[in-house]
């Protein structure tokens, strides 16, 4: 029986195959390169949560590099009528080569995987959103330069994305500092792999003294779908807000990111969105070249780099 390569969380791989992933992602979208080499390969995207960039950068990397998409959501298929998720993962292995499943819980993507005989990858649940960071770290070496021995700062809820950036620390040799309120940040089983890792990742309650020196400045949305309480949220996070004061603790030349969608004036200001220092629109660009990398190796694997 031949590899099946899943692209899960940036923890459960060698530290090799991100960095070749993001190298050959970047390889391609400088070279402008429309190879068909993924002709005769078909992804399936599911859907149980709605989505803009992954949905089209997904699909539109699979078609530039001449496969086939189909995408399924529960409305529109027998998920939506009781049918489970592995028979969904067994059938679909029947039809496509990869697929792509973006949905809630970590058990829901575990059941899918432990079903299907055909990659999955991970294009977002609770608890990371890898596929963001891997067109993160390209935009910060595109817009930057070498992401080892920089300085990422969190400034917000650590979410899913946060979750991964602390992956991506452990990954790519930098540090990664967190500032956000108490029952807001990272799940203690991330901080303690980290650590284990030899991973450089701090959390505080001081966006100040996170932000200080460095080289990139990142937050995301408040209040996600399906969250309560968003009131209470947003006084609590108040304080975590990226404003141009906030940005100017940071090092000469350092970026601010946002995986989008962002409420200016909520998690971010107007200023710092739409300023000279940021970088949120290469970085929503870059999503799709990262899912050609992403699915390449896990069609190719190494071959995919050669």
């Amino acid at each position: 029986m031949h590899e099946v390569r899943n692209f899960l969380d940036l923890d459960l791989i060698d530290a090799a195959t991100p960095r070749r992933i993001i190298d050959v992602s970047a390889r391609i979208k400088a070279s402008g390169e429309r190879k068909p080499l993924l002709a005769n390969h078909t992804l399936a995207m599911v859907f149980e949560k709605p989505s803009t960039r992954t949905r089209v950068s997904f699909d539109v990397a699979m078609q530039t590099l001449g496969g086939g998409v189909v995408s399924l959501e529960p409305n529109g298929s027998q998920l939506g009528r009781g049918e489970t998720l592995a028979d969904t993962a067994r059938i679909l292995s029947e039809y496509v080569d990869v697929i792509m499943f973006r949905t809630s819980s970590i058990e829901k993507l575990e059941e899918m995987v432990e079903a299907a005989t055909v990659p999955v990858i991970n294009g977002l649940t609770d608890r990371s959103h890898p596929c963001q960071i891997m067109a993160d770290v390209m935009t910060f070496e595109e817009k930057v330069g070498p992401i080892a021995g920089r300085i990422v700062a969190w400034s917000g809820d650590s979410n899913n994305v946060a979750n991964s950036w602390i992956h991506a620390a452990v990954q790519f040799g930098f540090e990664f500092r967190v500032a956000s309120p108490s029952g807001l940040q990272p799940p203690q089983d991330i901080l303690d792999w980290a650590a284990a890792n030899g991973g450089r990742v701090s959390v505080g309650d001081d966006p100040v003294a996170a932000v200080a020196g460095a080289d990139c400045v990142v937050t995301d949305t408040w209040v996600s779908m399906g969250d309560n309480g968003a009131d209470r949220r947003r006084a609590l996070l108040s304080p975590y807000r990226v404003d141009e004061g906030l940005m100017g603790h940071a090092a000469d030349g350092a970026v601010f990111m946002h995986c989008l969608p962002v409420y200016r004036g909520d998690e971010a200001t107007t200023g710092v969105v739409d300023g000279p220092q940021s970088v949120v629109w290469t970085e929503a660009g870059n999503r799709l070249h990262a899912q050609k990398g992403i699915l390449l190796w896990c069609l190719h694997g190494n071959a995919a780099f050669d």
